[in-house]
């Protein structure tokens, strides 16, 4: 299993789905974890399970959206575990709906969050990865940003946006030993997910090579591979997390 002991991981959108399935994969091995969302509720259970199970943790409350904010976050968790290793960059919402009826708010909102948020955290982190010469970063973008999606259109921009992010980096980053990769989740079984019908899972799996919706579990190992020595010489990366939906 992959060993994450004297390693700190900071996973943003950490309170709950994805993130905080990724948040649990790092902590069970062994790193220090940091957890930053808007929902202080949320934020504060899930860092109470953390430290239950033994790990070093921190909640912080950060709107990504705000350079503030996200160079507030990474001040905190300098100040309490001194370094940075992990950046995962899992901070997202949702606002659809078809173009033509798509106002500028929900354009906006979408892009302030997983587009502009991306690029604050990475931003935030940079001085004290370059200090350290080390460091993994790693963006949650999706399949809808590689083929696109019907009632998607501020979605689709705003993960597409993360890749073009995630090649930049890599490549800036690169001769301090920095790696910057993403992966693309496909249909995950969530919050979100839960509310469709037997039938439209039904459609969706028939659309999947594996025939089955992904877990949040299938993401969060990913983030482990992507974030361990083992994936040292990887850099620029996309790596779709879909049962085979994508394939280039």
């Amino acid at each position: 299993m992959m060993n994450f002991e004297g390693k700190v991981a900071v996973v943003t959108g950490g309170a709950r789905g994805i993130g905080a399935e990724i948040a649990r994969a790092l902590a069970s091995r062994g790193a220090s974890v940091v957890i930053a969302d808007v929902n202080e509720e949320l934020l504060e259970q899930m860092e109470k399970e953390l430290l239950a199970g033994g790990t070093e943790a921190l909640g912080v409350k950060t709107d990504v959206s705000s350079l503030p904010d996200t160079d507030n976050l990474i001040a905190k968790t300098v100040e309490k575990f001194g370094r940075v290793d992990i950046l995962v960059n899992n901070a997202g919402i949702t606002r659809d709906n078809l173009l033509m009826r798509m106002s500028e708010q929900e354009w906006d909102q979408v892009i302030a969050i997983n587009l502009k948020g991306t690029f604050n955290c990475i931003k935030s982190v940079t001085r004290q990865m370059m200090k350290q010469r080390s460091g993994r970063i790693i963006n949650i973008s999706s399949v809808v940003g590689l083929m696109g999606n019907a009632g998607q259109v501020n979605y689709a921009a705003s993960k597409a946006g993360v890749v073009g992010i995630t090649k930049s980096v890599a490549r800036e980053f690169s001769s301090r030993n920095i790696t910057c990769n993403a992966i693309a989740p496909g249909f995950i079984q969530t919050e979100m997910t839960h509310v469709l019908s037997e039938k439209v899972v039904e459609t969706l799996k028939s659309q999947i090579p594996l025939s089955r919706l992904g877990t949040v579990q299938d993401v969060a190992n990913a983030v482990c591979f992507l974030a361990s020595d083992e994936a040292g010489y990887i850099t620029g990366q996309v790596l779709n997390v879909d049962g085979g939906m994508v394939m280039a």
